[in-house]
C-alpha cells in the first residue's frame, strides 16, 4: 500500500511538472501564434520557426510582420531576411518600407537595396519620398541665418535687399552623396549677389526682378546636390543706402588727410631748409669777421717787412673814407657804414 501511493505521487507529481512545462511553451508560443496566423491571413506568411528564432536573435517579431504584411498588400515583396537585415544593421525598418511602397505608387524607381542605403546613410529616405513627389520651399536666406536679406551692391553703388524662396523637389539618385539645403541656399545666394553686381544700376533689377530668377536658374545651380531646383522666385527687394556715394566720402576723406600729411612735410623740410640757410649765412659773416681780423695783422707784417709805408697807409684810409661818404650819399642800406646799414 505505501509502494502504491508513492507511486501514485510520483505519477501525480510528474503529470503536474509535465503540464507547467506544457503551459510554459504553450505561453512562449502563444505570443507569436497571433503574428503567425495574422501574417498567414494577410498572405504574407512567415514561418513560425522564424518567429521564434527572431526573438533569440534580438529582432522584434511584430515589427518584422508588420512591415512585410504591409508591403504585400501594396504589391512589394519584401522577405523577413531583408528586413531582419536592416534592422539588425541599425535601420529604420517601418520608414525605408513606407518609403519603398510610397516610391512604387509614385511611378518613382526605388528598390530596396538602394533605400536601406539612403537611410544607414542617415538620410531621411521617408522624407525624401516625400519631397520628390510634393517639392518643398527653401527660404534664402534661410531662417536659422543670423542675416534676414541677401545684400547686394549694383554697378551704381546702391545697395539692395533681398529675399528668395526656392522650389526643389529631391533628386532619388543624388541622394546618396548629394549636397543637401545649405548648399542650395549658399548657391542661390551667392547668384543672387553675382546678378546684382553685374546690373548696370538698381533700378533696372527693381523694374524686372523676375531677370534674377532667371539668370540664377540657368546657372544649373542644383549640380551636385541631392535636389532638383523648380523655380526661384524673388519674395521681396529692398533699396538699402548708398555704398558707393560712401566710399567715394571714405576715399576724398582719406585722400584729405594724405595731401595734409604731404603738404606738413614739405613744410616742415622748407623750415628746415631755411634754418640750415640761416646757419650757412651767420657761418659765413664770421669768417668774413676772421678774415677783417687778419688785415691789421697783415698791414704790421708789411709795416714790419717794409713793404708798406706810412704815406700808403694814409692813402688807403683815404680811399676808405671816400668810399663811406659816397655810400651814405647813395643811401645803400645793404653797405656797412650808410644810413640803415649795419
Amino acid at each position: 500500500m505505501t509502494l502504491f501511493l508513492s507511486m501514485s505521487e510520483i505519477w501525480l507529481g510528474a503529470i503536474i511538472v509535465g503540464g507547467v512545462i506544457l503551459l510554459i511553451v504553450f505561453l512562449f508560443a502563444f505570443q507569436y501564434i497571433g503574428l503567425w496566423l495574422q501574417a498567414w491571413v494577410s498572405g504574407a506568411s512567415v514561418r513560425f520557426i522564424d518567429l521564434v528564432m527572431m526573438r533569440f536573435r534580438k529582432v522584434k517579431p511584430r515589427l518584422i510582420v508588420e512591415n512585410r504584411i504591409t508591403a504585400k498588400k501594396a504589391g512589394i515583396e519584401l522577405t523577413t531576411a531583408q528586413l531582419e537585415s536592416h534592422y539588425l544593421a541599425g535601420g529604420h525598418v517601418t520608414s525605408v518600407t513606407r518609403a519603398v511602397i510610397a516610391a512604387g505608387k509614385a511611378k518613382i524607381e526605388l528598390d530596396w537595396d538602394v533605400a536601406t542605403a539612403i537611410d544607414l546613410a542617415g538620410r531621411d529616405i521617408l522624407e525624401a519620398v516625400r519631397t520628390s513627389v510634393n517639392p518643398k520651399v527653401i527660404d534664402c536666406p534661410s531662417a536659422e541665418s543670423s542675416r534676414s536679406t541677401i545684400d547686394a551692391v549694383a554697378s551704381d553703388g546702391i545697395k539692395l535687399c533681398a529675399r528668395a524662396r526656392v522650389t526643389v523637389r529631391t533628386n532619388i539618385a543624388r541622394l546618396v552623396g548629394g549636397a543637401t539645403e545649405e548648399t542650395i541656399v549658399a548657391r542661390v545666394g551667392e547668384g543672387i549677389v553675382s546678378t546684382i553686381g553685374s546690373a548696370k544700376n538698381h533700378l533696372a533689377v527693381l523694374e524686372n526682378p523676375d531677370d534674377i530668377s532667371r539668370t540664377v536658374l540657368e546657372k544649373g545651380l542644383d549640380a551636385g546636390t541631392a535636389y532638383e531646383i523648380l523655380s526661384i522666385d524673388i519674395a521681396d527687394i529692398d533699396v538699402g543706402e548708398n555704398i558707393g556715394a560712401r566710399l567715394q566720402a571714405d576715399q576724398a576723406s582719406a585722400d584729405t588727410k594724405r595731401y595734409q600729411a604731404t603738404a606738413e612735410q614739405r613744410r616742415a623740410m622748407a623750415v628746415a631748409l631755411e634754418a640750415e640757410h640761416k646757419a650757412e649765412v651767420e657761418k659765413n659773416k664770421a669768417l668774413v669777421v676772421l678774415a677783417e681780423a687778419e688785415v691789421p695783422k697783415a698791414m704790421a707784417d708789411a709795416f714790419r717787412s717794409g713793404n708798406m709805408g706810412i704815406m700808403d697807409y694814409y692813402r688807403m684810409k683815404n680811399l676808405v673814407a671816400d668810399t663811406d661818404m659816397r655810400q651814405s650819399i647813395a643811401g645803400d642800406p645793404d653797405m656797412p657804414g650808410t644810413k640803415g646799414g649795419g
